[in-house]
Formats: structure tokens, sequence, C-alpha cells
């Protein structure tokens, strides 16, 4: 780590540098430590207020409480290896940390006798359940469907000519295309472990419904599907090939639309932003779908042993190949690995247009 450039966490508006201590008593995870990068303070405890902003801590009749929604998947985490780490938290805080069963989704309770102390305990709980939420693969997705028949149709025309006539080059077979009926533009990726939490998204989706009538004037757009771009320098050595999309009509509604999704997402936490913008994409060939690369459900097993394919023919050949036309009505939230009835990703939340 670069400790001129620490790694940095926004917590319910709070920042915090995150600092990297490797512990041989706790060897399922790398243990970490942060350091709080707001205004200097004394001693936590010492803390009158002891507030812990969104969390509320109410009093006892032995002191203080405070329960905080955490997904049965991340408790592993705060109980540490052979309970290692909840002992040294309640040792460290004064504080007595209740956690849930294992597999039950509940609340961890945090009791203490002092308001700060139980408000210190929350904020280092806090601190590492995003660390090695951080760490867990995305379950769901925020995209724009492309899977009109008029789309599809360009699409599987497209794959069969590639395949006519590049695939002699090196790394071209039928596996790494994308599945037409899944063609879809990311917005952003999420992190949702629980039904709570699927359910938050979705209300948080919901709220945006004025930021895309505001842009949008409450009519779909037409989008126009036509030409395609890779992702690395090399186009000889290509892992992802893209269509690109834009609006028909030449304006910047649809980036406005997904950067101004993304800023919402990422200030509620939701996301975590990677880039200043969305980069409109829908992909039609990528490697990670390479079969003989892929475990039985399609996920592959070992990203170092992707095989990248020479798309140097593709793009001289289709470089301005017009996929076709549709009408953008919605934007949704799709769970990964999933289908619908349709042959698309399932959505648990929707958004329209109009």
């Amino acid at each position: 780590m670069d400790v001129l450039r620490p790694a940095l966490i926004n917590i319910n508006g709070r920042i915090y540098r995150r600092n990297t201590i490797k512990e041989d008593q706790y060897e399922p995870e790398e243990e970490e430590d942060f350091s709080y990068m707001g205004p200097p303070a004394s001693s936590p405890l010492e803390e009158e207020d002891g507030s812990c902003d969104s969390r509320p801590i109410e009093p006892t009749e032995k002191g203080f409480r405070c329960a905080i929604d955490v997904p049965s998947v991340l408790y592993k985490y705060i109980i540490g290896k052979k309970g290692e780490t909840r002992r040294r938290l309640e040792s460290d805080t004064k504080t007595s940390i209740n956690i849930p069963k294992p597999g039950v989704e509940g609340q961890i309770v945090i009791t203490g006798s002092q308001k700060a102390a139980v408000s210190s305990a929350v904020t280092r709980i806090e601190v590492l359940l995003e660390s090695f939420r951080r760490k867990q693969p995305f379950t769901h997705f925020l995209s724009f469907a492309l899977n009109h028949p008029q789309v599809q149709e360009g699409f599987l025309r497209f794959k069969d000519q590639v395949l006519e006539q590049c695939s002699q080059d090196q790394g071209i077979d039928e596996s790494i295309f994308q599945n037409p009926a899944k063609l879809h533009v990311t917005v952003g990726t999420l992190v949702l472990l629980n039904d709570l939490e699927v359910t938050r998204a979705c209300e948080q989706l919901q709220r945006c419904q004025d930021i895309i009538n505001t842009i949008t004037e409450q009519r779909p757009l037409l989008l126009d599907v036509t030409g395609i771009e890779y992702m690395n320098d090399d186009p000889a050595l290509v892992d992802v090939l893209y269509a690109k999309v834009q609006v028909k009509d030449g304006s910047d509604k649809l980036q406005a639309i997904a950067d101004r999704l993304l800023d919402h997402f990422v200030s509620t936490g939701l996301m975590v932003r990677e880039w200043d913008r969305v980069k409109l994409h829908g992909t039609v060939m990528n490697t990670l779908f390479r079969k003989d690369a892929s475990d039985v459900a399609g996920r592959r097993t070992n990203m170092k042993e992707r095989e990248p394919f020479d798309a140097r023919n593709i793009l001289k050949s289709f470089g301005s190949y017009h996929f076709g036309e549709l009408e953008l009505k919605a934007v949704q939230i799709s769970q990964r690995y999933s289908t619908d009835c349709n042959g698309f990703y399932t959505s648990v939340g929707l958004l329209n247009f109009s």
C-alpha cells in the first residue's frame, strides 16, 4: 500500500483510511485496521455524544444498545477465527456483541454501559464489514436491456459471419459470443447479500424517477447499436469486444441517465465508483464465456487462465456493423447468473422511462 495514498472508505458520509495488518491469528482473511480521517478527537470513549450517525443508539436499563442489519454471509468476518475478532472488538470497546447463528438472517446487537463505547464498536464493525463486502463478487447489476428482436437478429447475423470469415483467427470460437437474449448495457454492479439489501436497492432505483423524467421527458429513447470496439490496447489480444450504443438523435441522454444513476447509487453506498463516467457498451464477445475454462455453472474457474482472441480481422470487416435499433423504455436491476422467461436476466427491480 502507498502510505501517501492510502485506500479510503466512505461509511455514512465519514471517510476512513484503511491500513492493512496481517495477523497470524486470523488465517481465512487478511485482517484489516482502519483509522478515521475526520476531525481529530480524543479517545472515542471520552466523547460525550457518542452518536454513530445513521445508527440509533438506544438507552437500556443497563446502558446502551445498537442493532445493525448485517447479511448472514458476513457474520464470519466479525466473529473471526475461533471468535478472535469478536473477542478483540469486545475487549477494545468494553462492549458485548451478539451475532445470530450462521445462516440466520438478523441483526448484530452491540450493548455497553457507555454510549460512546457502543458507538466506537459500531463504527469498527461497519468499517470491517465494508472492507470484506468489497471482496464479495457482485450479485446484481443495473442495466439497460438491448435484447430487442431486431438487435438479436442483427447480432446472430454478426456471429454467423464472424465465424464464417474469422474462425481461423486465434482464440475465436462459438462459445465466446454473448447469448443474444442477454444483450445489455451495464451501468454498474451491486453486492446485495440478502432480501433486505435487494429491497433497499429497488427503493433507491425508484427514487431516480425524477432524474429519468427530466432527461427523457417521459418518453422512450430510440437507440442505435452500430459499430464494434475492444476493451484493451492490443487488437490481437482481446478479451472483450463490444457493440457501441448511442441515442439515434445524437444526444447524450443515455450517457446522462447512466451517469446520474451511477452517482445516485454511489452516494447511497450501494455501488463503488470505478470510473468518472459509465462506458456505454453492449458486450458481444467475451473470453469469460469460453466453455473449456468454465465450470458446470458457466463461471470462470480461474481468471488467470483467460485466453484472449485476435480481433484484427473482425474489426477490419465489421468495424461499422449495424446490429439494429430499439426503443429503450426502462432501466432495471438484474440478477447475475439468472434467466427469466424471455431468456434475459431476472429483474428484481424496474424503473420505466414513461
